[in-house]
């Protein structure tokens, strides 16, 4: 059947995951980013490091500066820009996960429905003369992740898309995306809750490649048909860009009403690998180990792999300048972490990825600063962190940080415990999230 003549496809209707969009009640849980799983757009790719799309527009809406821009220095896969598109609201934001980058700037083009639908019933008509007779990978992740037959549909896609490009830049990213969000769906292996792909684990429901992909580029149509009775689309500016950097946002200095962001937490989540099934598949890496000189490099350091790739030593850490308002306390806890790790079977880096990510943010506050304009505020998600069991008060630690920086003013909205529930917990140590709000 082609893709044209199927007009009932799963999840075609953007009200499909959850009743009418009008009658939805808003969420205004900060962290919860599976609410975005039933948005329109948001929906197109599930990035689990996120936070409700629903409550970033309601703080938009609330807080943003007439004539100025809503910014997020680490924009992932795109939800502050797209809530700020949605009500009409100027946005910029960075991104220095290229590959996540390039899938927010994805959800962020908008082409006409039935040029995209041409486009993508070429793609299948071609990748259904492409099929082989074996899969041409030898990639290990890709074998034990998913099936002949549906390794060999998904070659078919991506060799059909690479011959089919038009030059649209808009038709090209779209086609991208679609074929990027459902390896997860095709794929008979285990995804861990943070996205981690497992391999060694299986689920029951699996995606035919061909029809995920039809019924995709039915979803992308539907939701760009919703969005175009909304808000006027705004601008919305998303870079490939380092949040430390402050030359990355120059030409937006003094521009900026509102920073709504949530920085990595420093719980050892690795980014990087969180998207290698998908890098894996375009050919960006060949394996787990190329992870660190292609993405991990560039991420502010909040994991323990990328802390021991660099071999960082605790005293230079320690002795830098940007963190010295909570140095002695920085300090305390890193020392106790260095012990700590002695007495581990993984001895893991937690020492220097502290003291490492917390002169990151510092900067990221150095580099944010310039870009507000008088009367800006910050709405900074974020949790704490207690690796190996020691108490790291994250939300304490950046405030001073931002203050250093020139932030005039700081309070904390306590959103949730996190980490009470025991089972399968390597520390019982109550953690927290909320919101730190700085003002300008």
């Amino acid at each position: 059947m082609r893709l044209l003549d199927q007009p009932n496809l799963p999840f075609a209707d953007p009200a499909a995951f959850s009743g009418k969009l009008s009658d939805r009640p808003s969420s205004r849980r900060t962290g919860a980013f599976t609410d975005n799983m039933s948005l329109p757009v948001h929906r197109w790719f599930r990035y689990s490091a996120g936070f409700s799309a629903e409550w970033a527009e309601s703080v938009i809406k609330r807080h943003a500066l007439r004539g100025t821009y809503v910014f997020d220095p680490f924009a992932g896969s795109g939800t502050t820009l797209l809530a700020a598109q949605s009500v009409g609201v100027p946005s910029a934001g960075g991104e220095n996960h290229p590959f996540v980058a390039r899938i927010a700037k994805a959800k962020l083009r908008r082409c006409g429905n039935e040029r995209l639908m041409k486009a993508g019933q070429r793609i299948l008509d071609d990748a259904k003369v492409r099929i082989r007779s074996a899969p041409t990978s030898t990639n290990d992740l890709l074998t034990k992740c998913y099936s002949p037959e549906a390794l060999l549909r998904l070659e078919a896609l991506k060799e059909a898309y690479l011959a089919q490009q038009s030059g649209e830049a808009d038709d090209d990213e779209l086609l991208w995306l679609s074929i990027t969000s459902i390896l997860r769906e095709c794929s008979g292996a285990g995804t861990a809750q943070w996205q981690y792909v497992l391999p060694s684990k299986t689920k029951a429901r699996v995606r035919d490649p061909f029809y995920a992909f039809a019924s995709r580029i039915e979803m992308f149509c539907a939701d760009m048909r919703y969005t175009e009775t909304r808000a006027g689309r705004a601008q919305s500016d998303l870079r490939i860009a380092d949040s430390r950097a402050a030359e990355s946002f120059a030409d937006l200095e003094g521009r900026v009403g509102l920073i709504l962001t949530s920085p990595p937490y420093p719980n050892n989540y690795d980014y990087a690998d969180a998207t290698r099934l998908e890098m894996t598949f375009w050919d960006e890496i060949r394996g787990w180990g190329e992870l660190q000189k292609v993405v991990r490099h560039r991420l502010v350091r909040s994991c323990s792999q990328h802390a021991a790739a660099e071999r960082l030593a605790l005293p230079a850490l320690l002795s830098d300048p940007l963190v010295a308002p909570i140095a002695p306390e920085l300090a305390e806890v890193c020392a106790e972490l260095e012990t700590v790790r002695e007495t581990k079977g993984g001895r893991k880096t937690y020492h220097t990825m502290i003291a490492a990510y917390f002169i990151d943010l510092a900067a990221t506050w150095h580099a944010l600063r310039p870009l507000c304009a008088p009367g800006a505020q910050v709405c900074c998600v974020i949790g704490d962190s207690a690796p190996y069991g020691v108490h790291v008060p994250v939300e304490n630690w950046l405030a001073r940080l931002a203050l250093s920086a020139g932030f005039s003013g700081s309070r904390y909205e306590k959103i949730r415990d996190r980490n009470l529930k025991w089972k399968n917990r390597k520390h019982r140590v109550p953690l927290q999230e909320g919101n730190l709000w700085l003002e300008c």
